[in-house]
Formats: C-alpha cells, structure tokens, sequence
C-alpha cells in the first residue's frame, strides 16, 4: 500500500512537472500567476479604499448641496471678468442766465458828466455802459445827476405828475418831418423828425402802406384849446382819460407823434388800430427809437386810455432796451411811481 501523499509531495510534483515541460507553457503560466497575484492585489487595495470612504463619510462635515455645472460656471466667468471702476460724472454746464447789469455810480464817471452836461444823451448812455446799464442805474436811485424832468434830453418823462417846468416849454429846433405827408401841419423836434421820416419810409419799403403825422409839437396854448375842447365834449373827467392838460402834454416836448394811416385818404385816429401800418409800427417803431406810449393794460399806470397811435422818442438805445425788456410804460422802465391822476 503506497503512503498517503502529503500536500509538500503534490507541490514538488507539481514544479517538477512545471521544469519539464515546454518553456512557451512556462511562460503563459508566468504571465496568469502575475495576473491572477494583479488582481489579488486590486480587490485587496478597492477593499481597502472602499473601508476608508466609508470611514471618511461617517467622521467628515456634511457637504454643500451641488450647484450644477451651471452656476458654477457663471460664478467662475463672473470672477475672472474685471469689475469697471466707477468713472468720474462729467459736471452738467449751467445753463446760460444773463447776468443782470452791476449798479454802478454813473455820476461818478466824469465822460458820463461831461455827455451829460454837453447834451449828447447818446454818449452819455454809452459812457454809462449801454442802454440797460443806464436804465438799472436811473430806475435804482443812484443816477441822482440824471434829470429826468428836463424836456432836452430823450429820456424826460412827462406825465399827469409831472408837468413842465417852465410850464410853457418850447423845444429847438423844430423841424417837419421830410417826405412825410402832414395833416395837421405839426413839426417835432429835429432828431425825432429824421427819425420818423426813416421809420415811416421803411414801412412804405416794406409793403405795409403809407404813414402820415397826424400831430406832432404842441405849444401850451394849442394844448390849452385842445384840452378845452374835449372838456366842453365830454366833460373833465373823460377829458383826463383821452387828452393832458396844458403844461403835461408830451407833444409839447416835440419827442411826441400821433400817426395813422393812410391809402387814397388818411383814417381818423380812432381807425388806426387793426389797420397794416398800425401793426407794423407796433413791431418795429423801436428800430427807430420810438415806443408806443399808452398800450392797453397800462392805464393804471399812466392814466390814459389806449393810444396805438401816439409814439414818444425815446432814441434807439433806449428804445432797443425798452423793447428787449418787454416794458409797457416809461414809468415802469425808468423806476418811477404810476401816475393814473394829477395831483391837484
């Protein structure tokens, strides 16, 4: 009976069994020990990690909720895109307010004095800084050396407070009016009468039809008898509102004209208004140095009742600036009290 085969006896069976056979045999049995020894090793080493995921996962903090790919790749392009710095706001420009003239002592300047005293009122206003500066400097009290009760200068307000003084002014020179049609045969003071000669010769030029003076210099007695008259008509309160006493006309200034119009014959006074001329010369007479003097609205203020037909030479500077201020009485425009009554 053979002894029982130990296992040391079936592995020394088995390795001398391996030397002997074939080396390509030995070599494809190198190769599956080497694979199957690989993959020992791969379980053992997944054993091993899978233990210590399990580990990890019982000791480590609780992780965020995923935020998808998403928004993950919106906060990564968020990131790497360069936040602008905030640029500096360029300032708004003011917007353009004209500055209102300074007061300035216009007495003090002594080439204002001396236009002054040599009658040259447009010199006087240019030496004062123009038109609008002059006006500031009257109408706010501090031109005390400008008089503006004296009839020689273009500026003189007459008006139910201020009357003449002499009362029977007479201006000089007078002159009519050249290529002007007169009706009441009326002269005005030179400057103003070359004056309304282009301004009426411009609105002829301009198609709007023919302008005549109706009136112009008034002496102290020819205003007496008007004035009489139209108290006789209407009595003197209505007189008041529509003709001055004598001593505070402006047609006695000679700075003072009463127009209308004309075509084959010439309208009344009462008919100027509404007419061409009458328009045209509401919207430039100023070019000329003329103002409409009693508008509507200003009866309060100067105590007649509208004129539209009664002009005042006032010069072209003033009257650009009485123009460009939209005034509607020299009252206003000089800074002096509404007259609406005489005093007595």
């Amino acid at each position: 009976m053979s002894p029982p085969v130990t296992r040391r006896d079936a592995r020394a069976a088995h390795l001398l069994t391996a030397a002997t056979a074939p080396v390509r045999h030995g070599r494809a049995r190198r190769a599956e020990w080497l694979g199957v020894s690989f993959a020992a090793l791969a379980i053992s080493a997944l054993a091993i990690g899978g233990a210590a995921a399990v580990t990890a996962a019982l000791v480590a903090p609780a992780l965020a909720p995923s935020r998808g790919l998403a928004a993950e790749a919106a906060e990564s392009a968020e990131a790497e895109t360069p936040v602008p710095l905030p640029q500096p706001v360029e300032a708004l420009p003011a917007p353009a307010i004209d500055a209102a003239p300074a007061l300035v002592d216009v007495c003090a300047n002594p080439a204002f004095v001396a236009a002054l005293q040599a009658g040259d009122d447009a010199g006087a206003i240019a030496a004062a800084g123009g038109a609008e500066s002059f006006r500031v400097a009257v109408a706010s009290g501090t031109a005390t050396c400008v008089p503006l009760d004296d009839p020689a200068h273009v500026w003189v307000v007459v008006n139910k407070t201020r009357p003449y003084d002499p009362v029977d002014y007479r201006p000089s020179p007078l002159a009519a009016p050249a290529g002007l049609r007169d009706i009441a045969g009326g002269d005005l003071r030179a400057d103003a009468s070359s004056s309304l000669a282009e301004m009426t010769a411009a609105a002829a030029a301009a198609g709007v039809g023919e302008i005549a003076l109706d009136s112009g210099f008034r002496s102290y007695g020819t205003q007496r008898s008007t004035y009489g008259k139209q108290v006789s008509a209407h009595g003197r309160a209505a007189a008041d509102m529509v003709s001055a006493r004598p001593g505070y006309s402006e047609h006695q200034s000679g700075l003072a004209a009463d127009v209308t119009a004309c075509s084959s014959g010439c309208v009344g006074l009462e008919s100027f208004a509404g007419t061409p001329q009458q328009a045209w010369v509401a919207d430039h007479s100023w070019e000329y140095g003329w103002i409409v003097r009693y508008v509507d609205g200003k009866t309060p203020v100067t105590g007649y009742s509208p004129e539209p037909w009664h002009l005042r030479y006032i010069g072209r500077e003033l009257a650009a600036a009485y123009h460009s201020g939209g005034w509607g009485s020299l009252e206003e425009f000089l800074g002096l009290p509404a007259a609406p009554d005489y005093v007595d």
